[in-house]
């Protein structure tokens, strides 16, 4: 059943995540196709879609969020090509991760440093 959210949710994530985001969402159905669901209308309809923060500082806050979390190098992947699709530079993403040093500490940034060298890798913005 889909919904005004849903619909929303859904548009704005073909615009912050593209295919990524078409593949977590599609990657669901089998198994648990209410999180999908959850996913685009509550993150995406909801939190993404409100006003006072633009796409790029909404980027910032969830790579700096992820970072610090740990262990969500699958969802880091997701959320820097975001970054980059929205049009954050490869500098301000390493930043963003870089700021998290003190308050998260090392092991967590080096982790999602890595995910950013690989994503900057594969998209040839980096040797």
């Amino acid at each position: 059943m889909k919904n005004d959210r849903y619909e929303r949710g859904w548009e704005k994530l073909m615009e912050v995540d593209g295919e990524g985001g078409q593949r977590v969402i599609e990657s669901l159905k089998d198994i648990a196709p209410d999180l999908g669901r959850y996913v685009v209308e509550f993150g995406f309809g909801d939190i993404y879609s409100r006003e006072g923060l633009d796409l790029k500082q909404r980027q910032l806050v969830t790579i700096a969020s992820l970072t610090t979390l740990g262990g969500c190098e699958p969802q880091l992947t997701v959320h820097i090509n975001a970054a980059l699709n929205v049009g954050l530079s490869p500098k301000e993403i390493v930043e963003a991760i870089m700021h998290c040093s003190p308050y998260t500490g090392f092991p967590r940034v080096l982790n999602a440093m890595f995910v950013a060298k690989r994503i900057f890798a594969e998209r040839e913005i980096i040797g």
